[in-house]
């Protein structure tokens, strides 16, 4: 019953969570850009900022999971923590990938990328929430690697690295920092 559970879940998430980041992209312009929420939605066209669409839906969903189906899950924090850092990872890979084979933006292949993201990371949230009881320092661990990433799509949502991952080059800007003149970090800062 318990796998049943968490499987129900873990599968439910998928489109939970692709139909949220897909609203997502909006938000942003639709608040008129309002800093606050910068936070949570996409604030530009960077990869970083994609990244947030798959991200914080996924942290949500992970939230209302561990209210309603903790105990039947195992290696909760770790299993949640892995599963949610593949799908950026994935969604990066893929886009820096094809970009280097095809030399150009493709709508199609960003949708599809962002959707395998999130069945994959979804995919293996479920294999840890149902695999054998880990010790409780990789479950402190996933934790920790869950609420680092957290306060890092915080930070760098208001104080972006001058980088390739968090540069709009539409815009060639960084984050909504030059228009709310809020400090931006160099990459020499950011090491």
């Amino acid at each position: 019953m318990a796998i049943k559970t968490i499987r129900n879940w873990e599968l439910a998430g998928i489109p939970v969570i692709f139909l949220t980041g897909s609203a997502m992209h909006f938000v942003f312009e639709l608040t008129g850009y309002w800093p606050p929420i910068a936070w949570l939605v996409a604030v530009n066209e960077s990869v970083w900022e994609h990244f947030k669409l798959a991200f914080w839906p996924a942290v949500i969903y992970a939230a209302l999971e561990y209210v309603f189906a903790r105990k039947s899950a195992r290696n909760f924090w770790l299993g949640k923590s892995l599963g949610i850092f593949f799908m950026p990872l994935f969604i990066g890979v893929t886009y820096y990938s094809y970009m280097a084979i095809l030399g150009q933006f493709c709508l199609w292949i960003d949708i599809a990328s962002f959707f395998v993201a999130i069945v994959l990371g979804q995919l293996i949230s479920l294999r840890l929430l149902t695999a054998p009881q880990a010790g409780a320092g990789l479950q402190r661990l996933g934790a920790i690697g869950l609420w680092t990433m957290i306060a890092t799509f915080v930070v760098f949502s208001y104080a972006p690295p001058r980088t390739f991952l968090f540069k709009d080059y539409y815009k060639d800007e960084y984050g909504i920092l030059q228009q709310y003149d809020m400090p931006v970090l160099s990459a020499t800062q950011s090491k």
